[in-house]
């Protein structure tokens, strides 16, 4: 029996009302101002054709104040699977252009049942987010729904890579599910991130800011660390977020996109020699070891704007996808401090997560001293990085360029917290403290005593001397079995590139736990 015409013709029907979402002149007026709707965003996320809908004729479940009179196209969100990048992954996107995006119960539903679909089907997940909160006529169903994605959020958490857009409003208790996520990417313009206001928090508190201080991508980019990644505008935001998932798995069973079909190159890169200073106590530009380091000096870079003492992000040596953690000695001497220990320990968390091999790239002085970073908890916080690096299992490469002092020598991945290998060039020093801190401690009195200033300032060199030659030499380390072996700087793509390919395979279990307790 053939379907009847006037069944397809409702079945058309329903279709459009979907597709109109809040009408033409909404859409319109979206565009108009350049930005995208909810459908544009899934469009451009997704492979041409791939995407497949879920629950495009759901309706609100609501029949107060006068909602059951209302219709709300999709519920506010479209929710779906696709393809990106020829990957299977699944998206949802609100629709701010239906009663301004507003989260139901079933609005939270199709969020819910999509996320439970990709984490049995091992797919990652892309939230776009524009949406003016709970939908206030459905009362504490719409704070249930809240809960529902926020327990659905973590539940997928190291089971799929869980990334969010914050394209639109995003305020209240809806500032929690990307909190949740993995990554956060907020485009420029038009969006926010926040809990409470400016009215709120000036009832609060009698402080005035504006939305800008607190709830932009740049004050979250900066300032807070909230979010990871700036876009600036919608499409850029998804053009994003599939650069980041082409440096993940699909999920936590699977490996990363490696390329293992290429060959590591021998060759000697003699201009690596030229990226460390002649002088000593000029700051060596990580930047540059990264460039040179990675294929094509392709570096995606995460929280680039926000601890920039440490620097993260994803790239591919030889073929090979990993997490580079970087000291960055021209901002703040490379110290560790209470926010880079955060910014570090985080993602060498979701690297693990996800099976990426992480190269520590180390050139640190030690722990930023001083009263804010002791009252602000730095013990704490750099207990974080220590945790972190010991309980992960991936492959971990350290190479120590310069500088390895004190606490931080061991936060920054050495052999007794776990690394697979390390390396250093010839430049290394790995000490206590460095030769002029141990001076000071070891020979004060000494120095003190002799009243002479050139006899004096002899002395405190010859000391240095002698403590440099002891202590911070590279072959020091290297006697002991703590240094794997001492490179030339040319050789190292070469000799990362290898060992990185020796430890793709490594397996490592720990005893049975349901969790460490991560010093939060």
């Amino acid at each position: 029996m053939a379907i009847s015409k006037k069944l397809m013709e409702e079945l058309e029907k329903r279709r459009e009302v979907a597709y109109d979402a809040g009408g033409k002149a909404k859409l319109d007026a979206r565009r108009a101002k350049g930005l995208m709707t909810a459908r544009d965003r899934i469009e451009a996320l997704f492979d041409k054709g791939s995407f497949m809908e879920f629950g495009l004729h759901v309706a609100h479940n609501c029949h107060n104040f006068g909602m059951e009179k209302k219709v709300l196209p999709a519920d506010g969100v479209i929710t779906g699977i696709g393809t990106v990048c020829g990957r299977p992954v699944a998206a949802f996107s609100q629709d701010f252009t239906v009663s301004g995006g507003s989260l139901g119960s079933n609005h939270a539903k199709k969020i819910v049942d999509l996320m439970k679909f990709a984490s049995q089907n091992g797919m990652p997940i892309v939230g776009v987010n524009d949406s003016g909160g709970a939908r206030i006529q459905e009362g504490v169903e719409a704070l249930a729904g809240y809960g529902q994605i926020f327990y659905q959020n973590v539940a997928a958490s190291g089971v799929v890579p869980q990334v969010s857009i914050i394209a639109g409003p995003c305020a209240g208790g809806a500032a929690y599910s990307p909190a949740l996520m993995d990554f956060i990417i907020m485009t420029k313009k038009n969006s926010n991130l926040f809990i409470c206001g400016p009215q709120v928090i000036k009832a609060a508190t009698g402080e005035e800011a504006s939305v800008d201080m607190f709830a932009s991508a740049d004050a979250h980019a900066t300032v807070s660390g909230n979010i990871h990644l700036v876009a600036n505008d919608d499409a850029h935001a998804l053009q994003l977020a599939a650069k980041l998932l082409s440096y993940l798995p699909s999920n936590n069973m699977e490996e990363p996109p490696h390329d293992l079909s290429r060959p590591v190159e021998s060759a000697c890169d003699e201009s690596m020699n030229e990226v460390i200073p002649e002088n000593h106590n000029q700051a060596l530009d990580v930047y540059k070891v990264i460039s040179k380091l990675v294929d094509g000096g392709d570096f995606f870079e995460i929280q680039n704007s926000y601890a920039r003492n440490i620097v993260v992000g994803f790239a591919r040596i030889e073929g090979v996808v990993v997490g580079i953690i970087a000291n960055q000695p021209n901002f703040k001497a490379g110290c560790l401090d209470i926010d880079a220990s955060d910014k570090a320990s985080r993602f060498i968390r979701i690297c693990n997560s996800f099976n990426v091999p992480i190269v520590n790239l180390v050139d640190v002085p030690g722990f930023m001293p001083g009263l804010a970073q002791e009252r602000g908890g730095i013990i704490r916080h750099g207990a974080k990085m220590l945790f972190a690096y010991a309980s992960a299992t991936v492959p971990k490469i350290t190479l120590i360029m310069r500088k390895a002092y004190g606490g931080a020598y061991l936060a920054m991945c050495c052999v007794d917290m776990g690394a697979d290998m390390v390396f250093a060039w010839p430049t290394a020093e790995i000490a206590v403290m460095g030769a002029n801190g141990a001076v000071n401690v070891l020979y004060g009195k000494e120095l003190k005593a002799e009243t002479d200033d050139a006899k004096r300032a002899a002395m405190a060199e010859k000391f240095r001397q002698e403590y440099s030659e002891k202590f911070e030499s590279p072959y020091q380390a290297a006697s002991k079995g703590m240094i794997t072996d001492v490179i030339e700087p040319g050789r190292t793509r070469e000799v990362i590139a290898k060992a990185l390919r020796a430890t793709l395979n490594k397996r490592q279990t720990s005893l049975p736990k349901k969790n460490g307790n991560f010093p939060v």
